[in-house]
């Protein structure tokens, strides 16, 4: 099992727990109604934390299928972890629209495979700030529990691209700006004075993220590079 693989294992199993004590505890307290009012807000804050995992998707150049020294690029998933605010606007009482500003540390791996099959590996570190707007479709309150859907679409803007880096040891570089939809899904706990929200989304990036250089040998084996990623947080909202 690859890093990025262990790393998706571990925060599922944590997330899964999470709901599974959540439950239990929500069971024993049958018939007490937590925070009545919360659904007739107009709109609400709240902050989001939590932890992220992304990798780029690659389709190669033509220069990639005439090229006799290099076997493959293989991308691969990376850590991350981001924070942020949340504001809420319920626009019927099964449908808010929300906005997540957020600053999201993210890697993503990249390793080259020669015919020789000698190994080049190199780890792209990004600092995005996340600007996701989200339709949120929430179902009936079951006593203190609620399950939700969301879809929308995140803009997204990378501090630390490396499009214009003079450092001769990059193995790629990549553009800092992006567009992704996102879909997921969360539920809604609610306790006396706060309301938590664990939540998994997956999101896919639309814009062609590879920066050409001639100069580095791999970016002309690239034509095309997208993100995707996958996040698992936590909402806390009052």
């Amino acid at each position: 099992m690859n890093s990025g693989s262990q790393f998706y294992f571990k925060w599922t199993t944590l997330l899964l727990l999470f709901i599974s004590v959540s439950n239990a505890v929500f069971a024993r307290r049958d018939g007490v109604m937590n925070m009545e009012d919360h659904d007739q807000k107009r709109y609400y804050f709240g902050l989001s934390f939590g932890m992220n995992t992304s990798a780029f998707k690659l389709r190669p150049s033509e220069a990639f299928t005439r090229d006799d020294s290099i076997k493959s690029v293989q991308p691969g998933w990376g850590p991350g972890f981001h924070i942020g605010l949340m504001g809420s606007l319920r626009l019927s009482n099964f449908i808010d629209l929300r906005f997540v500003p957020k600053i999201a540390f993210a890697e993503k791996r990249l390793t080259a495979v020669m015919r020789s099959n000698a190994e080049e590996s190199n780890t792209i570190e990004s600092i995005y700030t996340q600007l996701p707007l989200q339709l949120k479709f929430k179902s009936d309150r079951m006593q203190n529990f609620r399950f939700y859907g969301l879809v929308g679409g995140r803009f997204d803007y990378d501090l630390s691209s490396n499009a214009r880096s003079r450092r001769s040891n990059e193995l790629i570089r990549v553009k800092p700006i992006d567009i992704s939809a996102e879909v997921g899904f969360g539920l809604e706990f609610y306790y006396p004075n706060f309301m938590i929200a664990p939540e998994i989304k997956i999101s896919q990036g639309f814009l062609n993220t590879h920066f050409p250089d001639n100069t580095i040998y791999l970016s002309n084996m690239v034509d095309r590079m997208n993100t995707r990623m996958i996040t698992f947080s936590i909402q806390i909202q009052g």
